[in-house]
Order: structure tokens, then sequence, then C-alpha cells
């Protein structure tokens, strides 16, 4: 039966067919003495188990068992034994020579018998006698002088058999095996498949000593099988590998080391002539300098999918880019011509007393809610500029971010329209804030022609854009400040009074219909206040295009106020007066029993009619205004509804209808301007300026990537093959990626500290958050992240002895490049979330410390309770680190040491998956979790950015 046939050997009757060397009933004794031409008839080593040490070989035959030829006569007389002086050779016989001679190199042609010592110091110290391996490679038995002798199985199949002081220890079987000769210098590589081995029970190797019984490693190897030969030394013996999975773990990448092999096959020398210098069989997946492994494919597919994706964007923009610019209509719209009415404005705020603010939502209830206005109703019209005037806290900005279109976080009702009167469907509403927030890196014709480029139709042609920049800038006296920073704080450029010129300048420069301010003069001197008024009644009065200007002043001087044409007075939220300006609300008020004193400014007068005014001065005032300013039902009724927030209305319980859709204040049917391709190209723009102006950053980023690649080279110079040295080695590696996820915080500041810039921009629509992001993401980390990753990766790999090879050094930079990535959007994102960066930075830095501790080189991944093990899986670190070990180890990392005196020579994998539990082929898994990282944080920051980083006021 086949399961009593040892050695593989086939059942043939009651006996079994054995390979080469082998004999007896069940093929497990082996030959000892004689040649392979004598198959069965050759006589066996006896004993139980048998053993080789007491046999010789014939002369001409070498090798454990005598298997392998050494001379062309020993297999001609070996076959004229068998077949006799009138026998002939099989195989196709094409007239050449048709002798018999003894193929000596590592190349197999038909079937060939090679044998080896086996050294390797880890397994001497185990088994410290002589280990032999010898292997029959049949490639083409239909070639070999005796085909069911001299070769055994069917073609393309590899037997072996180990022998420990001339006792058979295991043998094991292989098949579809496929000769690569290389370059053609006399190597040989053989691969096969189906690998198969089995121990022989009771021997040295398998149960006879039970602390290093083998059996259950040996009867489990499976898998690939390589044979690997260098070319045959001038003493005819050469170096061999013997490979395969668990072996290469144990022994290393170039599997268990075979030395003194010596080659021999008996093949007529037609065969010879005939096959020489033909491939027998194509290169294997296997060699890795052929062709391209599964993974590597993956990833080239994975990036030209990107790229391709990358490109079919680009080309969807050109396309957009280009039809924007080719519309009809190009030139600039004339502006102005947009009145603005508001009727019956409140504004709620909601208040806790048990400190958690929780909006009611039922039946529009306005319990614990602060009135910050109460029904305010007014108008402007174009040519007019009103001033909204009160003392602190009278509600002047939140009527001034109503009427701008601003998200609030409170309840509004009433309406605010802008009724038609010749203006577009959707009028264009300039609004200055009362901070200035300013590029501080551009000068103030950069800044104002970014807005120009972002704010004005794509149609508009580039030099019309910058004729309109002059303009605005002759307008606003700030001409000779063309080429000067803006600056801040910190770097001194112009001062506070051109900063707020500038501001103004941002919306004119896009022809607002309606321009809404303020506090335009609040911090600014009497000179400068009176320019800026003077700037903004020369437009309100323009005679071609008459705009409807808006301004809260806090407290103006009496030039000042009688420079705008209405007024409307707030106290309390309430307003007091809303009309013509000069002394008719002086008279106003008089009239009802508040003297006013001659000479004395009506500003201040006003201011301390409101300070303190009288119960009845309200109830006087409420719902009556005294000029034509105030809007009748009807106006606002045929007002564009458009830009109104809510329809009129004074009974609360219709306050659930009224307020704004959460949805819609997320998502704002908003249109730019500009098309995604130029806004990416002008932010763009302006990011290059900023940063080849201030180099600061960059250049401490890489002078601390300098410093600190020398000190971790340094630590780490040249560290050996040791155990310790390989800890140390993945400590080189482990310090790499902690000191990314800590630098990587100066992109989180760098976000928090652009910020307000971003904010203001967004509310002004200048461009999409996207583009920004996109903008940011590529100025970001190209200077500041993936060079000063490369410098420091760079010094410390070459100084540490990390492999010396460009393969493994550029997939090495690749894993770092993606944590990078991933670890600068995990940061982007943090920033996005958290308005307060030093909470931002704090959950960073922990995060950091949450990535060490799991990174799985503090503490085995294994040893953590399963409650908390879980969350190795959500650490970006801990697939780097593996990433980068599993490739140190890939090629072909040895260990040399020694423990207690017995030397130790293994796999630096094995020592890999021992001490800190990484698989060994999890590389190219690693790199799609980190892919999957940066696309997920990247996706994430995208999200935030759009529903939650918005200006709310």
């Amino acid at each position: 039966m086949s399961g009593d046939c040892e050695n593989y050997g086939t059942p043939n009757g009651t006996s079994c067919a054995c390979p080469p060397g082998f004999g007896g009933p069940t093929c497990s004794q082996p030959a000892c003495g004689g040649n392979i031409f004598q198959g069965s008839g050759r006589s066996l080593a006896s004993g139980s188990p048998a053993n080789l040490t007491s046999c010789s070989c014939e002369d001409g035959w070498t090798g454990t068992g005598c298997n392998v030829c050494q001379t062309a006569k020993a297999c001609q007389a070996g076959f004229s034994s068998v077949a006799g002086t009138a026998g002939s050779l099989t195989g196709a016989d094409t007239g050449q020579n048709n002798t018999l001679v003894c193929n000596a190199n590592a190349r197999v042609y038909a079937a060939g018998e090679m044998s080896c010592q086996v050294q390797n110091p880890t397994l001497q110290t185990l088994f410290p006698g002589a280990s032999t391996l010898t292997i029959l490679r049949n490639l083409n038995s239909s070639f070999t002088p005796l085909p069911n002798t001299t070769a055994f199985g069917s073609s393309g199949s590899a037997h072996a058999q180990l022998f420990y002081d001339g006792v058979e220890q295991f043998y094991c079987t292989a098949d579809s095996c496929q000769q690569d000769l290389g370059s053609g210098d006399g190597s040989a590589d053989w691969n096969c498949q189906n690998l198969r081995c089995t121990c022989r029970p009771g021997t040295t190797f398998c149960g006879a000593v039970a602390s290093s019984n083998l059996t259950g490693i040996i009867n489990t190897l499976s898998g690939t099988l390589g044979i690997s030969c260098d070319p045959p030394e001038s003493d005819n013996t050469a170096t061999c590998a013997f490979k395969q999975n668990t072996i290469q773990q144990v022994f290393g990448s170039s599997g268990l080391s075979l030395n003194g092999c010596t080659f021999g096959e008996c093949v007529a020398q037609n065969v010879i002539d005939t096959l020489s210098g033909n491939l027998t069989s194509s290169t294997t997946a296997n060699d890795p300098h052929s062709s391209l492994s599964g993974g590597v494919i993956a990833g080239l597919a994975v990036v030209g999918g990107l790229i391709g994706i990358a490109l079919l964007f680009l080309l969807l923009g050109c396309i957009s880019q280009r039809r924007a610019r080719k519309q009809g209509g190009a030139g600039l719209k004339a502006s102005g011509g947009v009145a603005v009415a508001w009727m019956d404005v409140s504004y709620f705020v909601t208040t806790s007393t048990s400190g958690f603010s929780l909006r009611r939502r039922g039946k529009g209830s306005t319990d614990n809610q602060k009135v910050i206005l109460d029904n305010v109703s007014g108008r402007v019209v174009p040519g007019e500029m009103m001033a909204i005037l009160g003392p602190s806290g009278a509600g002047k900005t939140t009527l001034i971010d109503i009427l701008a279109q601003k998200h609030k976080s409170g309840q509004i009702l009433g309406s605010v329209t802008f009724p038609a009167s010749g203006a577009s469907v959707y009028p264009r509403v300039g609004f200055v804030p009362q901070q200035d927030v300013l590029p501080p890196m551009l000068t103030v014709h950069e800044a104002l022609l970014f807005a120009a480029r972002l704010r004005l139709p794509e149609a508009v042609p580039d030099s019309e854009k910058g004729a309109r920049v002059d303009d605005v800038m002759d307008r606003l006296g700030i001409s000779h400040l063309r080429d000067v920073r803006i600056g801040d704080g910190e770097k001194r450029g112009i001062s506070g009074g051109e900063m707020r010129r500038v501001s103004i300048g941002l919306e004119l420069v896009a022809r607002p219909d309606v321009l809404i301010l303020d506090e335009p003069t609040s911090g600014l001197d009497s000179v400068s206040a009176s320019k800026v008024a003077k700037v903004l009644h020369s437009l309100a009065h323009d005679p071609d295009n008459p705009t409807a200007v808006i301004a809260s002043i806090h407290q103006p001087s009496s030039q000042l106020y009688h420079s705008f044409d209405q007024i409307l007075l707030l106290s309390h939220g309430r307003a007091l007066y809303s009309g013509p300006g000069g002394f008719a609300p002086a008279e106003h008020f008089s009239a009802r029993g508040i003297a006013y004193k001659e000479g004395y400014n009506v500003a201040d007068y006003l201011l301390d009619v409101a300070s303190d005014a009288p119960v009845g001065l309200f109830h006087l005032s409420n719902g009556i205004h005294s000029g034509a300013s105030a809007p009748s039902s009807d106006e606002v009724e045929k007002g564009i509804g458009g830009a109104s927030r809510a329809s009129p209305a004074s009974n609360q319980d219709s306050a659930e209808k009224l307020r704004p859709s959460r949805w819609r204040s997320w998502f704002p049917r908003t249109r730019y301007a500009a098309t995604f391709l130029t806004q990416l190209e002008v932010l763009s723009g302006r990011e290059w300026k900023i940063l080849r102006r201030d180099k600061t950053l960059f250049l401490a980023h890489v002078a601390v990537a300098s410093v600190l690649g020398v000190f971790c080279g340094g630590l780490y110079f040249k560290t050996d093959l040791t155990i310790a040295g390989f800890q140390s080695r993945v400590g080189c590696l482990f310090f790499l990626g902690a000191l990314i996820a800590f630098s990587s915080l100066s992109a989180l500041y760098n976000v928090v500290e652009i910020r307000p810039l971003f904010l203001r921009e967004r509310s002004a629509v200048y461009y999409s958050p996207t583009a920004w992001l996109l903008s940011r993401f590529v100025f970001d980390v190209l200077p500041l992240r993936i060079i000063p990753t490369i410098i420091v990766s760079t010094i410390t790999y070459w100084m540490a002895g990390l492999a010396h090879d460009a393969a493994h050094y550029f997939k090495f930079l690749f894993i770092l490049v993606l944590y990078t990535l991933a670890m600068t959007l995990f940061n982007f994102l943090l920033a996005c979330v958290f308005r307060n960066g030093g909470i931002a930075i704090l959950v960073s830095a922990l995060t950091a410390l949450y990535q060490m501790t799991y990174a799985g080189f503090f503490v085995h991944l294994n040893d953590i309770p399963p409650v908390l093990r879980w969350l190795q899986w959500l650490c970006p670190l801990k697939y780097t680190l593996e990433a980068l070990s599993v490739n140190e180890v890939g090629s072909g990392l040895m260990i040399e040491d020694s423990l207690e005196g017995v030397p130790v020579n293994v796999s630096a994998a094995l020592i890999m998956q021992t001490l800190f539990g990484f698989g060994a082929n999890n590389y190219y898994r690693d790199v799609l979790v980190l892919f999957a990282f940066i696309v997920g944080f990247g996706v994430g920051v995208i999200f935030v950015v759009w529903l939650k980083v918005r200006e709310r006021r």
C-alpha cells in the first residue's frame, strides 16, 4: 500500500518502487555502494535504522548514498553493466554524439543528483553531528538513460532526504518544478510547488531527543520549495540554499545554507548539445529580479488610479475654466442701485440658568431667551448713507450682521429684503467686519488683486481686474502703499487706518450693490476716520453708481456724524429713531421733552438719550419711526425674497417656522465668481508668495530635521547584527515614527493661525473650502512635511546602516511619507474640529502618546488585555513600524549572536515576530491601511470644514 512506502515510493505489487538510492520492501533502506544504474539490485545499508557511515562508494561516484557521478567513464560503465554493449540510449538521436557523459554543473538537463553538507551554527548547536542533504531534481525523465531507474516520479519533480550521522531523518517531495538559469553564469534556481515532508519517527531530529523534536515543524512544511545554487567553484563544489517559508523565517530569506554541494547527472551528450543555450522553463513569478510581485502591481495600480483621477479633474477644471472665460458679457457690470429694507426684525439668544445651553424648540416659546433686537425696521435707498448709533450693547453689531446675511446662532424673526430697483436677482452685498483680518505677508496691491481675481466674474479679463484694483486704490487714497506689505502685530506694515481702508477696498473691488460696515472708524484717530467717511460718502453718492451704505458707528465726531444721510438710533435692542440725519434727530427728541443744547455734538446728545431713555420714550417710539425711511408691508412683500431670512411676522407662535433651516445654513446656495481651477491657481499663488517671503518655518523644519537626523544616526550608528542590535534597529524606526507624529503638530498650529482669514474670506464667498484645503495641503505638506521627513530619514538610514540597497531604501521612505501625510491630515482635522487651538494641541499630543503605546515597541501587542487590545487597529504608527520592520528584515537580515555561549544564526524575521509580533508578509497590507487612514482623515477634514468651519456670530 502507498502508506507503507517511505521516501514517497510507489506501490509495485507487494513491494514499493523506490527513488534512486533506496530499496527494501518499504524504500526505507538507503543504498550502500554501487551506482544508480543498478536500481533495486544495489546493496543496502544494514541496521535499524540503517546507517551509511560504514559504506563506501565505487570509483567515479560520490555523495551520500553514492548517487552523484564524477566521470563520464563511471556513467558509461554503469550503463553498460545493465544494458550491455548493445544497449542504446533513450531519447531522440539527431545524429550527434550519443555517448553518456557526467554533467557536474548545477544545471539539470534530464534528472540530476546533488549532495550537500548542511552547516548552520544554530542547527549545529542542537545537532552537533554531520548533516547532509541529497536531492534528486527530475526535469524531464524521457532524456535519462534509464527513465525508471536513474529518474523517479513525474517530470518536474524533486525528492530530498536529510541524513544526520549517516541516518535518514526526514524526506520531502515537491512537483510542478521549473528551472531558471538566471544570466547563464552556471547558476540554477529551482522553484517547486506542493511541498510535503515526513519526519521518520524515533530518529534524532524526530523524537529521539524530546527537547529538540522537530516532527511538528517538519511534517507541516508546505507551499513553495526553492533550491538555489551558485556556479560550481574550482573544486567542482558549489553553495546552495534550501528555501521554504518556515525555513526562511528561521534561517533568513536565503533559506537553509548548503555547502560543498556536488552535482552529477548521467546524460547523453546529444541531449546536452540539443538543449544547451535553451531555457527549459520560463522564469518563475518568485524571482524578484524578473517580475513584479502582486503587491507591487497593486500599489502601482492604486497610484496610477489616483494620478488618473487627478488628471481627469484637472481636465474637467480646464474645460470649465475655458468655458467660463468665453461666456458673453465680459466686462464689469454696474454696481449699486439696490435698496435695503428690513421690517420687524427681532433676535433672541437662548439663556440657561442650569449651566447647559439647551435651545427650546417647542411651539416657538421665548422662555429663557434674551432679546437682543425687538421689532426694528428701517430702509436705505441707493445714494444714502445710514449710521446705526447706540451705546454698547444696544444691538448695533447684531443688526449689521443680520442685514449682511451672516450666520447667527440665535433665533431671527422679521424680514430683510432688497426691493427691486433695476438690480439683479441676487444683489452683491459687501460686508466689512470690525476687525481687520488681512494676509500680513502680501502687499496692499496683491491683497486687492487677490480679491478681484476671485470675486469678479471669470469672464472679466485679468487686465480689467487690475485696472479695477488701481481705481479702488486711488479712491481710497492708498496708491502710495501699493508695494508695502500689510503686516501684523509682529511684523510692522501699514497703519490701522490704512488697514481699515484696505478692508473696505477688498469689498469695493467686487463692486457691491450694497455696502455694510461694522464700526469702520473704531480705533482710528479723527483724521483717519474722516478719510474713511469721505470714501464711504463718495461711494454712496457716486452719480453713476449710487450705492446704499450702512455703517454702525460707536461714538462719531461731529464732522463724521454730519456725513451720514440717515440715522438709526438703538437702545437696548429697540429703535428710538429712524430717519434723516443732521439736526433732525435732536429736533425729534426735543419735541418730546429732552432738551438739546446748541453747539453740542448731536451724536453725543443721541448717545446720552439712548443710554438712559425714559420708558415713555420707548412707548412712543415702539413701531413708530420718523421720516420716510420705514418700509411698508407692501414694499417688503414686493422685495426680492431670495435674500430674506424670514417673512414678516410678529406672532411668537410662528417662531419655529421662521427659524432658518439648519440644513440650508450648512449648505447655502452659494455661487462662486471664479471656477474651481481658478480658485486653486490664485490660492496656490498666494501660498507660494507667503512661503517664499516667510522662510522661517521652512528653514526651522529643515534645520531640525538635519540635526535630529545626525543625532538619531549617531545614536544608532552602524547597528550590529546581534539580537540587541536588531532591537536597536527597530528602536531607530520607532524614533522616526514618533518624531513625525510630534513634528506634525506645527500643521495644526498653521491651520489655527490662518483660520480667521479663511472664515472672513469664506463668508465673503471668495472660494470653495475644498480649493482652500487643497492649496493648504500642497503648500504645507510638501515643503514642511515631506522634505524634512526625507532629510531626517535619509541621514538616519545610512548612518544607522539599515538595508543597503535602493529598493528597500525607497520602500522605507514610502512608508514614512504615507505616515507623514496621515498625521498631517489628522492634525488638520483636529484644528478644524476644535476652535480652541490649545485643546487641539492637547488632543494631538495625547494621540501621539497613544500611538507610541500601541505601536508594538514598548509592549508586545499580544500581552495587552483583550479589552484594550483592539485599539491597536486604530493606531497608524503600529502599521508604520510594522511595515518599516518588515522592509528591514526583508532584505535578508540575519542575526549572528550567542546566548550563554550557544551560537545563534537565525533570520531577523523570526526575532521580529517573537519580540514584536509583526507579520513578515504584512508590508503591502500596512501600505493599504495607511492609505485608508489618509483617505479617512482627508474626507473627515473636508466634511468638517464644509459643515463646521464657517463664520457664526
